[in-house]
């Protein structure tokens, strides 16, 4: 029988892999090295700090890899809840892993500029912050698609913390509403070109946060107890 506080901390050690990897390369980095509207100082910055750049990819893909990971722990401590939405919470949040993996190409690309640029051989002109430009709004779009299916598992997620009787309803209603937050902000972004100008996409964005946030932490702090888990199952 698995031990439950054994999978909470489990997945919580992977949550937390995802969380800080995830903020260092699709945050800390951006905000450090990409600059709206100015390709040219954008390139300019991710050729004078290359290695902050590939140590971003790395940690996207030890991101992905922990997400990969982090459905399965979690399906071995709710699915006493109800196995099936357990199973689909899975699948969902797996699905996503792919996208994400293929979508780092687009930036491997933008490496491959860099190192160009830099060569002495080079004798053509060419306009890499252009080219570097499209990469990354390619790179940006498939983080948009990924999104998509980091919202719907949180929807099975929530529901399931929520009835599971041995995790903090707050938390999956919190969870729920990051799934309206990432299929909002998807769904904005795709009907609508001007939809960043409307302001509200960095609200919506931060609802994810806060469920999120706050499960990684109970779970990898508080955990879960065999007995609190069985009575909630026996219920």
């Amino acid at each position: 029988m698995t031990n439950p506080n054994r999978a909470a901390r489990i997945a919580g050690l992977l949550y937390l892999a995802v969380v800080l990897t995830g903020m260092f390369s699709l945050a800390y980095v951006p905000g450090q090295l990409f600059v709206k509207g100015d390709p040219a100082k954008t390139f300019a910055n991710l050729t004078a700090h290359e290695t902050l750049f590939r140590l971003s990819m790395a940690s996207s893909a030890i991101c992905y890899t922990a997400f990969a990971l982090l459905p399965l722990a979690l399906y071995q401590l709710l699915k006493p809840v109800d196995e099936f939405v357990a199973k689909v919470m899975v699948v969902l949040a797996i699905l996503s892993v792919p996208i994400s993996l293929l979508n780092l190409q687009s930036k491997y690309a933008v490496a491959d500029l860099i190192g160009l640029a830099k060569s002495p051989s080079l004798t053509t002109a060419t306009d890499f912050p252009a080219q570097a430009r499209l990469y990354l709004d390619h790179y940006d779009n498939g983080i948009l698609i990924a999104t998509l299916f980091w919202g719907l598992w949180l929807l099975q997620f929530g529901y399931l913390v929520f009835r599971s009787g041995f995790l903090p309803k707050l938390l999956g209603v919190l969870l729920m509403l990051g799934c309206l937050g990432y299929v909002v902000n998807f769904l904005g972004f795709t009907l609508a070109a001007d939809y960043s100008s409307w302001g509200v996409s960095a609200y919506f964005g931060l609802l994810p946060s806060a469920g999120e946030l706050g499960i990684c932490l109970w779970l990898l702090l508080a955990g879960v107890s065999a007995k609190a888990r069985g009575t909630a199952a026996a219920g």
